[in-house]
């Protein structure tokens, strides 16, 4: 340990990236998420690898810093073809996207799937971007960042070579307009977050945000893995949608937008900050369902497939002229009640169907072993705060479903389980179906069209204070892609009148755990609440989650520089085909 680098760096230092440089001193965190806590915060790539030098290197094992043995500091399995093997200028690169939700459009505000996110990033950008190793990166509209002694201000520093389509220059001002037309829409995540003025315009290249409560994961909320975060154009007026009007600092502009077919062709942005695409045009083909879009990746129809499954993509995963992309995911199927109506508003009875669920199965027929059993809960066993502790692995157990049903006083629930033609999520629901009956629960499976799904089945509209979503089906299944920290899962899905949360949930204890996690700035007091927040989840139990599963993109061998992201984005701004 080389004490005299370690206490100048220390000195430099501000309070929150103090207690996580010597949480890695003290052996409290391991290197990697030492660099993703540190990359999250502020820290620059320098910085972090002069402190992890000063501890004598580092591991990506259970230990921190110390005289562990040194590595890479920033590499993590993502098998992303990040960097361009061949510079080949020209061609038309043709991605196979998922079908967009009808109601939504192409509005960066308002939208809510995975093909609309893909679409909406080849033009519009985020203060906080995506890196090499799948976190998040200075490699965006915002050079660096840094918050203040609790973090409940952020200072974002703004490139002065990011334009918009008439050549002027994006500032601090599109930031602040754009931040308040989240709070007014209400759908990006940053509810109780940030207020209507929270953003310091006054400098043009300086966005400084300040918040509701200090929040140490904030820049997150503000990056790709936010996507209704986007920035656009002070002037961008809410419902305002991509191909009505063209716009964005991006490297692509949207020639042509038929709603129809979900069809997007892109044209190069020849004056983007990180230099033209070598391609000369991008085109994101809409498909209904994986079945069609792993058919047309099979016959070379496309060049790249945003996602697949494992069921049905069994020849893509054999294809050895195909390079498969799993990038980091913690993305899930939450199964939600509606707790004010229908079979479920007990929540022994919400408990009974968690006791009926045969993860392994599950994991197992669903995905080949390419997921990880979940505990009823939305965090991730590999963040840093999740407490392994908190509540015991929750199996199948029909006598215990038995026995919670009886103490409810219920003989037999008799339901409809609600959900899209996405992925597997149909196959997922027969199995909760013939799980469920053996305890006397019994499930009618609807499974709608997704374009319509989101709007009529798991989040009508209209909804307000503790009813955000009105008329939400008693029980079903709806896909959350992934993010790096658990925050939209929680604040927009389960506090009380979060934007998506489909149970109509509403507990204030649920909520100080939320507030109490959001304003820990250390590790330590982040476990302490997510722990009480696995605790509550097994109680109230508003939603279930049984599996987080590997996301799977990938491209034919001819392309190179494209990178996935587990909530659908396609980065091509670097892409070529040989």
């Amino acid at each position: 340990m080389d004490w005299k680098r370690f206490d100048s760096l220390r000195s430099n230092a501000g309070p929150i990236e103090v207690d996580l440089v010597e949480a890695y001193a003290q052996n409290r965190i391991n290197r990697r998420d030492f660099v993703k806590r540190g990359t999250i915060v502020g820290l620059s790539a320098p910085f972090m690898g002069a402190v992890i030098a000063a501890c004598g290197g580092g591991s990506d094992d259970a230990s921190g810093g110390g005289n562990s043995s040194s590595d890479n500091a920033a590499n993590t399995d993502t098998d992303n073809d990040t960097a361009a093997t061949s510079s080949t200028p020209g061609g038309n690169l043709i991605v196979g996207n998922q079908f967009g939700d009808a109601n939504s459009g192409l509005d960066p505000v308002a939208m809510l799937d995975l093909g609309t996110y893909n679409i909406i990033s080849q033009s519009f950008e985020y203060l906080v971007g995506l890196g090499a190793d799948g976190n998040v990166s200075d490699n965006a509209l915002a050079t660096s960042w840094s918050p203040n002694g609790d973090g409940s201000v952020w200072t974002f520093n703004l490139r002065t070579d990011a334009t918009w389509r008439d050549g002027s220059q994006m500032t601090s001002a599109d930031v602040a307009a754009t931040m308040d037309r989240m709070v007014e829409f209400g759908n990006s995540g940053l509810a109780g977050v940030i207020e209507t003025g929270s953003v310091d315009s006054s400098d043009p290249a300086k966005a400084v945000i300040t918040l509701v409560e200090p929040n140490g994961n904030f820049p997150v909320l503000v990056s790709i893995f936010n996507p209704q975060s986007c920035i656009t154009p002070v002037d961008y007026s809410s419902g305002t949608t991509l191909d009505a009007r063209d716009e964005g600092t991006g490297a692509w502009m949207l020639d042509d937008f038929d709603a129809s077919t979900f069809v997007a062709k892109f044209v190069p942005n020849p004056g983007w900050w990180g230099g033209a695409p070598v391609l000369d045009s991008l085109e994101l083909r809409g498909f209904a369902d994986v079945g069609t879009a792993v058919t047309a990746m099979q016959s070379r129809s496309i060049d790249v497939i945003q996602n697949f499954s494992v069921i049905g993509g069994e020849g893509l995963l054999d294809d050895s002229a195909f390079n498969v992309l799993t990038p980091p995911s913690s993305n899930h199927r939450q199964l939600w009640f509606n707790v004010q109506e229908g079979g479920f508003t007990n929540n022994l009875a919400r408990q009974a169907l968690g006791w009926c669920l045969d993860r392994e199965q599950m994991v197992s027929t669903l995905f080949s072993g390419r997921a990880e059993i979940a505990n009823d809960h939305p965090i991730l066993s590999t963040l840093p705060f999740f407490d392994a502790d908190a509540t015991p692995q929750r199996t199948r157990d029909i006598e215990k479903a038995k026995s919670l049903l009886a103490e409810a006083g219920i003989d037999e629930i008799n339901g409809t389980f609600s959900c899209g033609d996405l992925g597997e999520v149909p196959q997922l629901a027969a199995i909760i179906q013939q799980n469920a009956a053996e305890a006397g629960i019994n499930l009618e499976v609807d499974v709608q069209a997704n374009s319509t799904f989101y709007g009529d089945a798991w989040c009508p509209a209209g909804g307000e204070g503790n009813t955000p979503c009105p008329g939400s089906g008693e029980v079903g299944a709806v896909d959350y892609g992934h993010r790096p920290i658990p925050d939209i899962f929680l604040s927009s899905a389960l506090s009380s009148g979060g934007v998506w949360n489909s149970s109509n949930y509403a507990s204030a204890e649920f909520d100080g755990l939320l507030s109490d996690y959001r304003k820990a700035p250390d590790v330590a007091g982040q476990k302490a609440a997510i722990g009480s927040i696995q605790k509550l989840m097994h109680v109230d139990q508003p939603a279930l989650y049984p599996y987080f599963f590997n996301f799977l993109a990938g491209h034919d061998e001819s392309v190179s520089g494209v990178q996935a992201t587990a909530l659908g984005h396609i980065v091509t701004s670097k892409a070529s085909k040989a």
